[in-house]
């Protein structure tokens, strides 16, 4: 069985095109998170909320009801009941993300962070940061989330002991439980912040 994060990759093949696509896999992750809070979904509406031109959400729209996930009205776009099934497959390895201000582990403008269910056993988090720094983020910290405590990967001291109030906004905004990956994006646009930290994610659940 295809693994969920595998048919977003799928998705922004060039399927024999030579023609390369303005929008990656981590649009498509957002696209759906979009339909998933909508009954319906116009196209400019996913024009401005994912940054991409009116040709670039036709061909995005296109491929997502090829694959079966999407539906059309004259209302708007819709998440098919197979595209429903999908994003609960997808929300069970990310099931959260936030903003988080300025603090000890991100202290750029825009902060984004998103937690990957059971995937704390990860190397340096060198790779998270790389990943994010593709679609324009400033840099990325990836915290693990183990015995109560966010800590940076491979050690075990709580890097938020003295910073309580990022430690209660990931917290609230995330819940995470023993074995959670928390990858927080850096940037000085908010949008950027996010699409990276989808990025960061979905590169890490890919390279897996």
């Amino acid at each position: 069985m295809r693994r969920p994060v595998n048919v977003l990759y799928e998705m922004v093949s060039r399927r024999g095109s030579s023609r390369a696509l303005t929008f990656g896999a981590p649009h498509i992750f957002k696209a759906i998170c979009m339909m998933s809070c909508q009954t319906y979904t116009s196209r400019q509406t996913l024009c401005d909320g994912l940054r991409i031109g009116e040709g670039a959400a036709r061909t995005l729209t296109r491929r997502l009801r090829q694959s079966g996930l999407v539906g059309a009205i004259r209302a708007g776009m819709f998440l098919t009941d197979d595209g429903r099934h999908f994003a609960e497959e997808l929300f069970q390895s990310i099931p959260s993300q936030c903003s988080v201000g300025q603090c000890s582990v991100a202290n750029q403008r825009h902060n984004h962070a998103i937690l990957v269910r059971g995937h704390s056993g990860i190397g340096s988090g060198i790779d998270q940061r790389d990943y994010a720094i593709m679609y324009g983020a400033n840099g990325a910290t990836t915290l693990a989330f183990e015995s109560g405590r966010f800590v940076f990967p491979n050690e075990a001291a709580d890097c938020l002991s003295e910073d309580p109030e990022a430690r209660i906004a990931l917290l609230d905004g995330l819940g995470p439980t023993d074995g959670d990956l928390v990858i927080i994006a850096s940037a000085d646009d908010p949008f950027v912040a996010e699409i990276s930290a989808i990025n960061s994610v979905l590169r890490t659940l890919y390279s897996d």
